[in-house]
């Protein structure tokens, strides 16, 4: 057996890391933006923004958690990129989308989108301390402060020129949300890696702001997990229980708001942790992996990719309260097997399955690269198990 932040390792050397550097285009910038579950490589395809943020985040964190400096070049590569071409500098902002040679494509313009690049842009100048990388981020942070923030809370999707747009690219399941929880997840996210990087007062004011909205409208003690889709005053508006945002939220709540100092808030924050990732635990895992999500009642049982690599972290950091609850570190172990045996993809020149069913077969309707399928998940599992070095074994 071996113990699972050497095989984090092994696993981030010999897959991840192989896949993503031999994306990076050379020709018109960035990264490719697609390719089939045939490994064919579609060179024209658009280059989303939110995949090559965090294509930048990824190398960043890598060179700077591997101690590679044969790293950086790539997220060098990936900052060009995003500072060039993703970045609107006539109205400010990140666009959704580039063409393959970096033309705007979709301009539309999406909180969750800046907080990406803001949470990439903070990674990049810790790497390198690049001010101008600094720079950006915090005018990015004030932008979404400025623009994207009512007095409720903080809205979704606007037009390249900042006017009201419909939420169609973070709304599913049948409903058109004003609000949701993914946003002010990844907002926080941002902020919190941007507070880590600048201990910039106003960002941790509005890391506080956040966590009231999550704590009172977003998280349902009741439930014992967060609401998804809301109305503009976060009235929930669809009973969805997402089983993968509920445990990437277990963990990254916990990280985000122990930055702030507040011995108090934490331990709140931590206690809600804990409920909401054991409630996952009792609701979705089944053996070896976690389903997806259950929408009105109806469990949908597909292993996604980014699901597996999340479930990995969350019933690690649940093992880390609760070290008398050997079941949940055994099955994060359990969990790390099912991604190397059944999502991987073993075929040379591939990375990760996108989807594959409960028994581990792969879905061939999905791509092995696509514009939301990223370094970011699996990599950071990769990363935070090295960081952590849990007593697990594999």
């Amino acid at each position: 057996m071996e113990r699972i932040a050497a095989a984090a390792k092994r696993h981030l050397d010999e897959i991840i890391l192989p896949f993503w550097t031999a994306l990076r285009d050379d020709v018109f910038g960035g990264y490719y933006g697609y390719m089939g579950q045939d490994l064919r490589l579609d060179k024209q395809a658009e280059k989303g923004c939110i995949l090559n943020s965090r294509i930048l985040w990824f190398f960043s964190r890598a060179a700077m958690d591997l101690d590679r400096e044969d790293l950086r070049p790539y997220a060098d590569h990936a900052y060009r990129f995003l500072t060039d071409h993703c970045l609107d500098r006539v109205n400010g902002g990140i666009f959704w989308s580039m063409t393959y040679d970096g033309q705007p494509l979709d301009t539309t313009k999406h909180t969750y989108n800046q907080a990406f690049a803001i949470y990439a842009l903070s990674a990049y100048y810790r790497l390198t301390g690049n001010e101008t990388a600094r720079d950006q981020a915090l005018a990015l942070f004030r932008l979404i402060e400025e623009r994207c923030t009512d007095d409720v809370g903080y809205l979704e999707a606007f037009t390249a020129g900042w006017g009201p747009e419909s939420n169609e690219k973070l709304s599913e399941n049948g409903v058109m949300a004003a609000k949701t929880m993914n946003t002010l997840l990844h907002v926080f996210e941002g902020y919190s890696g941007l507070y880590e990087a600048t201990g910039d007062p106003a960002v941790g004011k509005a890391m506080e702001r956040i966590l009231d909205i999550y704590e009172k409208k977003i998280y349902s003690p009741a439930l014992r997990r967060q609401l998804v889709f809301f109305d503009e005053n976060y009235n929930s508006i669809i009973d969805l229980y997402s089983y993968g945002h509920d445990i990437e939220s277990s963990w990254l709540m916990d990280w985000g708001c122990a930055l702030l100092g507040d011995d108090a808030r934490t331990a709140r924050i931590s206690a809600l942790c804990r409920d909401m990732a054991q409630a996952v635990y009792d609701a979705a895992y089944s053996c070896d992996s976690l389903a997806n999500e259950c929408d009105r009642g109806v469990v949908n049982e597909t292993r996604i990719w980014w699901v597996q690599a999340e479930t990995v972290l969350g019933l690690v950091n649940l093992w880390e309260k609760l070290p008398g609850e050997t079941k949940y570190r055994d099955a994060a172990a359990a969990t790390f097997r099912f991604i190397e045996q059944k999502q991987v993809d073993h075929r040379p020149g591939s990375e990760w399955f996108h989807s594959v069913d409960k028994t581990g077969a792969p879905l061939p309707r999905y791509p092995i690269l696509e514009p939301w399928k990223c370094p970011y998940h699996n990599g950071r599992m990769c990363m935070e198990l090295m960081r952590r070095d849990p007593d697990i074994y594999v």
